[in-house]
Formats: C-alpha cells, sequence, structure tokens
C-alpha cells in the first residue's frame, strides 16, 4: 500500500443523514486535490446506522478508507485522539462530520502549511451560518481564552478544521492526557503555526450534538486542563477578602468600644457572612474542577477503547 501524504481524522456519532453528502464531497475533493491520502472515521458510540454506512463506505474504498470502532461514546476530543494515534501519513487534518467546514477547504490548510513550512495551521470560520446564540457562546468562550490562557493564540479555537504536522501529532499523542482538547494542545507544541480563514456552512442534515451546557461546560474544561489562572485569581481575591474582614471586625471592635454594643446592623452582616461563604463556595467549585481533572489522571483507565479497526 502507498504511504499517504495526508491523513483525515473524522469523528462520527449519529451522523446517518449526513454520512452520504460526507463521502461524496469528502472523495471528489481530495481526488481533485491529486496528493496520496487515507480518511480515518472514528464511530464514537454511534447509535444509529453510522456504524453500518461506515464499513460499507470503507468496502467501497478499501485503499483509502479505515474505520475505527470505539466500544462507546467518549467524547469528540478522544475521538479525533483515537484516529491520530493510527495515523499514517504526514500531515493530518482533523474535520467534523456535519459538513459545516467544507472538505474542500482541505487543500487551502494544506498550501499554507507547505508555503509556510508551519506546523499547525488552524481555520477560523468565516461568515459564520450558525444560531445568533451559539455565535454568541463562541465569541465569549474565544474571549475568556485569550484572557486566562493568552500563550494559546488562535482566533477561533472552536473550529475543527486543522492540519498538523506528524511531528506534533507525535507529541500529542505522547501526553496520554484522559481529558484533552486537540487545537489547544497542539498549540502548546507548535514552534511555527498559522491560520487561514475557511468557508462555514449551515448543517444540511442530522442536529448539532453541542447544546448549551455542553458548550458551558467546555469553557470550564479547556479553562481548567489548560491554565492556573482561576487558583490565582481566587488567591487574589481571597487575600483582599481577608483584608476587609480584618478591617471590619477592627472597626466593629472599636465602634464597640466607643458606642457600646447595639443591635443595629445585624442584616448587614448577614449579608456581609453570606457574602464570604459564597466566595468560599466558588473556591470550593474552582478546586474540585481541578481535583477532578488530577483524579482522572491518576486512576489511570483507558482514554478510549477500540472496539474493531476495519482495513
Amino acid at each position: 500500500m502507498t504511504t499517504p501524504y495526508l491523513s483525515i481524522v473524522i469523528p462520527v456519532h449519529n451522523e446517518q443523514e449526513i454520512l452520504p453528502i460526507l463521502f461524496e464531497r469528502l472523495t471528489a475533493a481530495l481526488d481533485a486535490y491529486g496528493k496520496a491520502y487515507e480518511v480515518i472515521l472514528v464511530n464514537d458510540g454511534s447509535r444509529d446506522q453510522s456504524a453500518v454506512m461506515l464499513d460499507a463506505y470503507q468496502k467501497l474504498r478499501p485503499a483509502e478508507f479505515r474505520i475505527i470502532h470505539l466500544n462507546g461514546n467518549f467524547g469528540q476530543h478522544l475521538a479525533i485522539m483515537a484516529g491520530l494515534e493510527h495515523i499514517r501519513g504526514e500531515i493530518a487534518v482533523t474535520l467534523d462530520a456535519d459538513l459545516q467546514n467544507p472538505p474542500e477547504e482541505i487543500a487551502k490548510l494544506i498550501d499554507k502549511m507547505e508555503a509556510g513550512n508551519h506546523d499547525v495551521v488552524g481555520g477560523y470560520r468565516m461568515d459564520r451560518q450558525d444560531s445568533a446564540w451559539r455565535i454568541a457562546v463562541s465569541k465569549m468562550h474565544n474571549w475568556v481564552r485569550a484572557k486566562f490562557m493568552p500563550r494559546l493564540i488562535m482566533k477561533d479555537e472552536g473550529c475543527m478544521l486543522r492540519a498538523y504536522r506528524k511531528s506534533v501529532v507525535e507529541l500529542m499523542v505522547l501526553s496520554q492526557e484522559a481529558s484533552t482538547f486537540i487545537p489547544a494542545l497542539a498549540m502548546m507544541y507548535a514552534t511555527n503555526p498559522g491560520e487561514v480563514g475557511v468557508k462555514h456552512e449551515a448543517r444540511s442534515a442530522g442536529y448539532s450534538k453541542y447544546n448549551l451546557y455542553a458548550l458551558i461546560r467546555y469553557n470550564f474544561d479547556i479553562i481548567t486542563n489548560f491554565s492556573l489562572t482561576p487558583l490565582h485569581l481566587f488567591t487574589l481575591v481571597g487575600v483582599v477578602v481577608s483584608m476587609l474582614s480584618g478591617l471590619l471586625v477592627v472597626y466593629m471592635f472599636i465602634r464597640r468600644l466607643i458606642i457600646g454594643p447595639e443591635a443595629d446592623g445585624v442584616f448587614t452582616l448577614f449579608a456581609i457572612v453570606l457574602l464570604l461563604i459564597s466566595i468560599g463556595l466558588l473556591g470550593l467549585g474552582i478546586i474540585g474542577e481541578y481535583v477532578g481533572r488530577i483524579y482522572q489522571e491518576v486512576r489511570k483507565r483507558p482514554r478510549f477503547v477500540i472496539r474493531q479497526i476495519v482495513e
């Protein structure tokens, strides 16, 4: 078998409606580009007919297509990591199955990578076709990431259409993180990253697997995976609140000596106590996020389980 130059990794979770369109457009775009390629489709525990359809497509293009069936739903990024562990090409490209990032744009990433000798090239979505609330949440996420993780310089971290040199992929695989985020992890290892604008399309079939809660959860996860800023901020808040609380105690003590005890202001004190308790609970929540990450890493459970590879 000819060693491929490109490895296209696509996670699939309940995408039976869109798979026929994906297969047609992807193969047409890659055949027209003219570089040797392989396509690794990772079935992330689909419960519809996606698994059967993927096996059928592999039989149609056995030289280029490989299917990895996971033994359950492990999430988008771990599914991609399962595919990246099995690439043969010199350049790996990640692509979502929903076709919102057109496969015809893959060539744009490769050309950018070769022209600038980049080791990572990220796409950023131009003229986004998502709903207003999705765009608003995405903008908020990118702003938070820029503030909390200034090292991760990306215009659009949520765009999964990205290209990586094999050397960067090997470093990501070696990390063995139980909870990971592919674009951010790659940027930690990149020495010469680049970006290029890519088209964005509305979903033509199926439905998005990310609801509002999942997007908010995603923000918490990426921040606690790649930044200690929340802990630093909470420490700073704790110091400031402690100083103010100390001043309040001194003030109340002096007031008692000069004026004497009084019942007035009890509710103000209650409000202050509730404020301190809420700050304490917030701190416990932040610490809990980090403790949870540590727990996931030290228990050493498999990040994902491959049930079968069809090739």
